[in-house]
């Protein structure tokens, strides 16, 4: 088993390394945090365990939706990876995220209050903020190299795609995704508010779901027991870190500053309590079955 320095890396996001296994791909998920696409300098520990064991969970319960692409979270993954790392499938990824909306919160909110659509979906007037909708909604968005994705409807999705019946799949299959993964949250006692989904094809050409499942980076966690439309709700995700860093008049332009250590040990607090309720294990567990140190 090579160590990850031994590996060649083929690219790096923000949360992310991806490292090339020949036929497969090794994706490690770090500590790192960011906000409004601007890492911050400060890590949060066991943050990217979470990450990809919530992933993991999830590939499981929805395999009979969707195939995904994952392959191991043990063999060929390096002794200082495990927890954090997994071994996948390479795909041919779509060109747009495949957003689901179940309430109405974030850009879609904003979105609302300025044109009573969201990305061009018209949807009943009079909603408040944190409402849930009379039904998902899917709400694509383009892939910036750059700055900020752009909320797109589904037209120009297509455009982007260049394929409409594969587009339409990638809407039924994440709304799918959604309606399954927010049924399961609900009886955990967390709202799924809205997620996002990375799909792409196979060598076979099937649409199969990669990167991650229904995380607190890629989703709106709310506590069930706390929910209250009308208002921002209290979350499991990293909105937390969001609120703080808006908090501190930064202009959201890099570099990003610093967190503070109470709003790093509150947040991991956050992370690790999102695994637990969701997959209704302790997170040490997770931990002991990968091998993690």
């Amino acid at each position: 088993m090579s160590a990850l320095a031994d590996l060649p890396r083929i690219a790096s996001g923000k949360v992310r390394e991806i490292y090339d296994l020949g036929d497969q791909l090794l994706l490690v998920a770090s500590d790192r945090i960011s906000t409004y696409d601007v890492v911050h300098p400060t890590a949060i520990a066991d943050k990217g365990a979470v990450l990809t064991g919530l992933s993991t969970f999830w590939f499981e319960r929805t395999k009979d939706i969707v195939p995904n692409h994952l392959i191991s979270v043990t063999d060929g993954v390096p002794e200082e990876a495990r927890g954090r790392a997994m071994v996948v499938r390479k795909l041919e990824m779509l060109p747009i995220e495949c957003v689901v909306r179940g309430y109405l919160s974030g850009s879609g909110w904003k979105d609302y209050q300025r044109t009573g659509q969201v990305c061009g979906i018209a949807v009943e007037s009079g909603l408040n903020e944190s409402d849930r909708l009379p039904e998902p909604i899917f709400t694509p968005a383009t892939k910036a190299l750059e700055g900020h994705d752009e909320n797109i409807d589904f037209d120009r999705a297509v455009e982007i795609v260049g394929d409409r019946e594969l587009t339409e799949r990638a809407r039924q299959v994440s709304i799918a995704l959604y309606e399954h993964a927010a049924e399961h949250a609900r009886q955990r006692g967390i709202i799924l508010a809205d997620t996002k989904f990375e799909l792409g094809l196979d060598s076979n050409g099937r649409l199969t779901v990669g990167d991650e499942v229904c995380t607190p980076d890629s989703s709106r966690f709310w506590p069930a027991d706390q929910y209250e439309p009308g208002r921002g709700q209290p979350s499991f995700d990293k909105q937390f870190v969001r609120d703080w860093a808006s908090s501190t008049g930064w202009d959201r332009t890099p570099p990003a500053p610093a967190i503070p250590e109470a709003v790093v040990q509150r947040t991991r607090a956050k992370y690790r309590e999102a695994y637990e309720r969701v997959t209704g294990e302790p997170f040490s567990a997770w931990l002991e079955r990968t091998g993690a140190r």
